[in-house]
């Protein structure tokens, strides 16, 4: 039994799949063809149901949520772990700033942007970006402002930015539950039976990762060619954690409120 599985090359997205893709675990005859994207290009590829599972940005869940099961296990939750809206220069007015000036995005359907829209929604001015060309476009002034994620979180201060608002602090402030960056999908076509046996099977490719770190594997290396190891377990230590096992009540609750604000603007 062969099907699609999407993820990103990201540290933390590596590591959870490892086990899973390169058979470190009893994978029970599953196997998989692996499509390795940043998270936009997998938010584009649901929209049009291309794999069989994927990681997806909970920003598209929305427009997704017809064709797609979403699992319990592999995705991406938390406290302190959203993104950061950073500019070259302090601003006196934030929003006036921000709703006048040009921002640089991580692509159209992320939870980045879903964030983004949250704080500031007359916002008129966005440009939309791969993650990694952010930190650069702010710093040669394409932009005045942008939204940050993934390992930019630990190298904008060295290259003289400003963090100007953690947008997941936002989140946490004004609903009150973890903020859900990305989960894990599968399409309907997929049987729940094979589904609900995908999902354990992930369960325990993350725990297989749990026990043997801080051990960063060759796998998650060769992906992040340009990062220390010290960024990597930075990048894994900040997203990956118990709701990557279980989205449990708490996270299911999470989703479930930016479902609802996602609603009000559809």
């Amino acid at each position: 039994m062969k099907y699609t599985l999407g993820f990103s090359p990201c540290p933390n997205d590596t590591f959870i799949f490892d086990a899973l893709v390169n058979k470190k675990i009893d994978t029970e005859g599953f196997d998989f063809d692996v499509q390795l994207e940043d998270v936009q290009t997998l938010n584009e590829w649901a929209l049009r149901g291309m794999l069989d599972f994927s990681k997806i940005s909970y920003g598209v869940y929305p427009l997704i949520k017809e064709g797609y099961h979403l699992l319990q296990s592999g995705g991406a939750l938390g406290k302190g772990v959203g993104p950061l809206l950073i500019s070259k220069s302090p601003v006196n007015d934030l929003h006036k700033a921000i709703e006048t000036g040009s921002i640089a995005i991580p692509g159209k359907n992320t939870t980045a942007h879903f964030l983004f829209m949250q704080a500031f929604p007359n916002a008129a001015n966005k440009k939309f970006m791969v993650f990694y060309e952010i930190e650069e476009a702010v710093l040669c002034g394409k932009v005045d402002a942008g939204v940050i994620i993934h390992e930019n979180r630990f190298t904008y201060q060295q290259k003289g930015l400003l963090k100007l608002i953690d947008l997941g602090e936002y989140w946490e402030q004004t609903t009150g539950y973890p903020i859900p960056l990305g989960g894990i999908v599968a399409h309907h076509r997929i049987n729940k039976s094979t589904q609900k046996k995908v999902d354990g099977l992930i369960r325990k490719s993350v725990e297989y990762a749990f026990a043997n770190y801080p051990f960063v594997s060759e796998y998650v290396k060769q992906h992040s060619q340009e990062m220390s190891e010290e960024v990597m377990r930075m990048h894994i230590d900040l997203y990956v954690n118990n709701y990557s096992l279980n989205l449990g009540d708490d996270g299911m609750k999470a989703v479930e409120c930016l479902m609802q604000i996602a609603s009000t603007r559809m």
